[in-house]
C-alpha cells in the first residue's frame, strides 16, 4: 500500500501544479505551482507512505481512517487540478472554465479551487495522523478482576 500511497501522490502533485498543460490551459503561473504545491504535497504524500510501511513492518493493520481520509484528499487534489487557474493570453483560466468558456465558471472556479486545495492538504495530514496511531502497539485489556468492580457501594442507611 506505501507504494500506491507514493505512486498516487507524486501522480497528483504533478496534476495539481501543471496538469493544465494537458488540456491547453498552462502558462506561467505552473512555476509558481510546482515549487510550492507540488512538492509540498509529493513531501507529504512520502511522508505517509513512509508511515504506512512502519504500520505494516510492525505488523498492524492502516486503519479504516488512514484509508478514508487519504481517499477523499486524493478526490480535493483532482477537483483542485481542474480548478486550478493559470494565466492564458492574459486572463486566468483553469480546465473547468476554459470548457465551459464563460467568465463567470472562471471566477467560480478560482472561489472554489483554494478550499479544494486546503481541504486535499488537511485531510492528507490527518492521515498523516492516523498513521501514527495505526502503528502504535495496541495495549491488551486487563482480564484482572478485581474485588467489588462493577458493584455499587451499599447505602450507609441500610
Amino acid at each position: 500500500m506505501s507504494r500506491v500511497v507514493m505512486i498516487v501522490g507524486l501522480v497528483l502533485a504533478l496534476w495539481m501544479s501543471a496538469g493544465r498543460w494537458l488540456f491547453g490551459t498552462g502558462g506561467s503561473l505552473t512555476w509558481w505551482y510546482l515549487p510550492t504545491i507540488g512538492l509540498t504535497y509529493a513531501a507529504v504524500s512520502y511522508w505517509l507512505a513512509r508511515r504506512v510501511a512502519i504500520t505494516r513492518s510492525r505488523n498492524q493493520r492502516t486503519g479504516r481512517a488512514t484509508i478514508v481520509t487519504l481517499a477523499l484528499s486524493w478526490v480535493c487534489a483532482i477537483g483542485f487540478g481542474f480548478m486550478v487557474p493559470d494565466y492564458v493570453n492574459g486572463q486566468l483560466d483553469s480546465i473547468i472554465s476554459h470548457a465551459a468558456g464563460s467568465a463567470f465558471s472562471a471566477e467560480m472556479t478560482i472561489a472554489l479551487c483554494n478550499p479544494a486545495g486546503i481541504i486535499a492538504f488537511a485531510l492528507l495530514g490527518a492521515s498523516i495522523a492516523f498513521a501514527y496511531a495505526d502503528a502504535r502497539e495496541k495495549i491488551a485489556p486487563e482480564d484482572e478482576v478485581h474485588e467489588g468492580e462493577g458493584q455499587m457501594s451499599p447505602h450507609p442507611y441500610l
